[in-house]
């Protein structure tokens, strides 16, 4: 198929369809289906080495530099568009790889007050302070949900004890390692 011919990227869900075939008609038209496979394999190979080390500009350059030198590595332009690639890039990539590795939820924000009660069924609970959490969940890039707590002193005192649990238990993960 020409390039003059190549239809737009299919989107779905807002998520673009880029294929294999579209990507050599807009990069390398005149390479060969299987050259340009192999291409993209090693290009990818290099880029995923990159990424999973979150390399900084040093560590990319050496480690470039080093696949230019090697024997059916890649070449100096290609050296240069991966760096310039990943210079724009790197941020959004490292972003886009710690959100594909979360598994659930996570707590993106979290706001709170103290208030008092001014309305309770019960009479000794009025003018009792209240704390009103509000916790944005949601993975990001995608909308979030908010979640709205109301806890009183005892419930605080609770939760803290809770906390204070779980960040023990951290530290000992963390200083045994």
């Amino acid at each position: 198929m020409a390039a003059a011919e190549q239809q737009p990227p299919a989107v779905d869900g807002g998520k673009v369809d880029i294929t294999e075939e579209l990507l050599r008609g807009q990069l390398y038209p005149e390479a060969a289906p299987e050259e340009f496979r192999a291409l993209r394999a090693k290009m990818g190979g290099l880029l995923q080495s990159i990424a999973s080390a979150d390399m900084d500009l040093n560590q990319l350059e050496a480690f470039l530099t080093a696949q230019t030198k090697k024997q059916g590595g890649i070449t100096s332009d290609q050296a240069a568009v991966i760096a310039k690639f990943w210079k724009n890039h790197r941020v959004k990539i490292h972003e886009s790889l710690v959100n594909q590795s979360c598994w659930d939820n996570v707590l993106k924000n979290m706001n709170w007050r103290v208030d008092l009660k001014s309305q309770s069924r019960h009479v000794d609970q009025i003018n009792t302070p209240v704390a009103i959490v509000e916790m944005e969940l949601g993975k990001y890039g995608q909308e979030s949900e908010f979640l709205c707590l109301e806890f009183d002193e005892a419930k605080v005192s609770q939760m803290l004890k809770k906390l204070t649990e779980i960040e023990e238990s951290m530290t000992a993960l963390t200083q045994t390692t």
